[in-house]
């Protein structure tokens, strides 16, 4: 098995790739200012709103929230994964990948090699290669496991046929307490991935078993194609019919979507995602032509949904829900989720299905044809918001209709995009046969709290730390041969740490925003960095001074920190000599700051 590509040599291919030259290869680019703009090759849009920083090496797009580095650009365009967008990069820029001489490790960055998955006695060493160890387990199963011929005639009865099967990876695991864990019996560092991925339940006194028991087996692939989850569905009746595996290091439920990677796949760019709400429905319309479905796994649609599915669709998203009252009702919550994430050229439809029918049923008694009739014929979004807001308001006379406008008004203020925000202002003037004066008292600028908060966090603000977390990312020279800032080390502060290890990795060595994120990658942290490179400055020359202002505001948090505990030891008489002597100076000192921040006015 080949080894993990070294740190250095990541950093030195980045180090040689030019992003505007990579990108303006697939994407044209125009310059303007300082950094190159395009329309983002990621979605639909008229206006160009990708960006692309020559000095930082990094991509952003302010329509869909696409952005990162030559790798991920390659892997996002090319639908690579992180091996071989390297091996790509690598060869355009005439170097040959450096390997280290072991096996992948947890940690190094997503470089998990995607050959066969090892055999029951591999001692794993990361989360990815387990899933797929399982995954393959459980297809193993489907095949030669005695009781296979039950699971095969289930599988036959359900309409599905075996190059279905193959393509969405479907398995079988087996009835019994321990199916898959005594296959790594003895295997300490096995036994325990099995459970970090909540593939064995561990019960208190330390009995374990298999968490999936007699169940068809669904594996949930990340974006990237990896196994990170199963959906398990039983063959009778008995309960749960679904079982999803739980959160874990390496799956997040409100972050995923089954058959997503399919889709994509299928088609960089579909022109339309339908979202259902479970596994055999996105098999079997998929096994009947409509292979652009996906589905939610047992959650609400989260903004992270919202966000995949409108950078996935090239022209509407349809999100298809049961015609019942619980799915009326969570079709308004996907409404209020996905709001302030809409952009103009992606329509958001809702249909709803007929009382007792889900999509599996239906397209197998009606046929594509008829079934994407149905689709065609989906609920906009602005009738549907519309129809559901004038149920709960009395339109007869002028108290009922501004109670509407309230309730559209309010609604409207969530969008972030101008030309949605417009075409849902003209709605609702003609709903309501108002002027245009009218129906400004209701739209007026100052009452648009999305978007003061969009304002709010373009122009960098949010808490001193944050801001010096979101300046280091984008001027990593900032952090070049500073001195270590001692009161880090003690600052009792949320994402503390995370500023410390940047500082650290900023003072060694010259580093650009591209080479700086690239540590992070598939680390926790990689979430909130990437959201910061969202993050404009007015101001860029001003950054030194930004950037030391919140390093002297994080020393004045640790020296009123080492205050309070010194006044607390003085209350409860526990206080030493010395410790009096170290809470006067800090008093002195503390004042000292304080007057000069008032002098400055910050």
């Amino acid at each position: 098995m080949a080894g993990r590509i070294p740190r250095e040599f990541i950093d030195q291919l980045l180090a040689r790739v030019d992003i505007v030259e990579l990108i303006d290869g697939r994407v044209k680019l125009k310059k303007a200012g300082r950094n190159y703009h395009a329309c983002c090759p990621f979605h639909n849009e008229k206006t160009p709103s990708f960006t692309v920083a020559q000095d930082k090496q990094f991509y952003h797009c302010f329509g869909c929230g696409a952005h990162g580095n030559a790798i991920d650009f390659v892997m996002e365009y090319d639908r690579l994964e992180f091996p071989d967008a390297v091996e790509e990069l690598s060869s355009q820029a005439g170097l040959e990948v450096v390997r280290e001489q072991s096996t992948y490790r947890s940690g190094s960055g997503g470089n998990a090699p995607r050959s066969a998955p090892p055999s029951n006695s591999a001692k794993f060493t990361d989360h990815y290669s387990l899933m797929q160890w399982a995954a393959n387990f459980f297809q193993q199963a489907l095949q030669q496991h005695p009781e296979k011929q039950r699971v095969i005639e289930y599988i036959q009865g359900r309409g599905l046929d075996s190059d279905t099967v193959t393509k969405f990876g479907i398995g079988f695991a087996p009835p019994g307490w321990d199916n898959l864990l005594k296959q790594q019996r003895g295997n300490f560092q096995g036994e325990k991935l099995l459970t970090d991925c909540g593939m064995v339940i561990e019960k208190e006194g330390g009995k374990r078993y298999d968490r999936f028991r007699d169940r068809l087996m669904f594996p949930i692939h990340d974006r990237r194609g990896r196994v990170v989850g199963f959906g398990g569905r039983v063959m009778g009746d008995d309960t749960p019919k679904y079982l999803n595996s739980p959160e874990t290091p390496i799956f997040h439920k409100g972050h995923e979507l089954y058959g997503l990677y399919e889709v994509r796949q299928a088609s960089r760019t579909p022109e339309r995602v339908l979202v259902v709400e479970g596994y055999m429905d996105v098999v079997a319309l998929a096994q009947h032509g409509i292979d652009y479905a996906v589905a939610s796994l047992g959650t609400a649609t989260t903004s992270d949904h919202v966000q995949a599915l409108v950078r996935t669709a090239k022209s509407e998203v349809v999100c298809c829900y049961d015609g019942d009252r619980a799915g009326r009702e969570a079709a308004w919550r996907a409404v209020e989720t996905a709001l302030p994430l809409l952009r103009s050229g992606t329509a958001l439809k809702f249909m709803f299905l007929p009382d007792g029918e889900d999509p599996d049923s239906l397209v197998r008694q009606e046929g594509k044809d008829a079934f994407e009739v149905r689709i065609g014929q989906a609920t906009s979004l602005s009738d549907y918001l519309f129809s559901h807001v004038m149920k709960q308001a009395d339109m007869s006379n002028d108290e009922g209709k501004a109670h509407m406008a309230k309730l559209v008004t309010d609604l409207i203020n969530k969008i972030n995009d101008d030309s949605l925000r417009q075409v849902f202002g003209q709605r609702l003037a003609r709903e309501l046969a108002w002027d245009e004066h009218k129906l400004n008292r209701f739209l007026k600028q100052e009452t648009k709290p999305a978007q003061q908060s969009l304002k709010k966090a373009a122009q960098g603000r949010g808490t001193p730390l944050r801001h010096a977390i979101a300046l280091l990312l984008h001027q990593p020279q900032l952090g070049f041969e500073l001195p270590p800032q001692t009161a880090l080390q003690h600052l009792n502060l949320n994402g503390v740490s995370l500023l410390r290890e940047m500082l650290e990795l900023c003072r060694q060595q010259p580093l650009t925003t591209a080479q700086l994120l690239e540590r992070f990658r598939e680390r926790p942290e990689q979430g909130i960095l990437r959201k910061l490179m969202g993050w404009q400055f007015a101001v860029e020359e001003n950054l030194n001074k930004e950037f030391t202002d919140c390093l002297s505001w994080l020393n004045q948090r640790f020296l009123e920190q080492m205050s309070e505990t010194l006044n607390q030891k003085a209350r409860d008489g526990s206080i030493t000599p010395d410790e009096i002597r170290q809470l006067q100076w800090l008093n002195i000192r503390l004042a000292s700051l304080r007057q000069s921040a008032k002098a400055s006015g910050s």
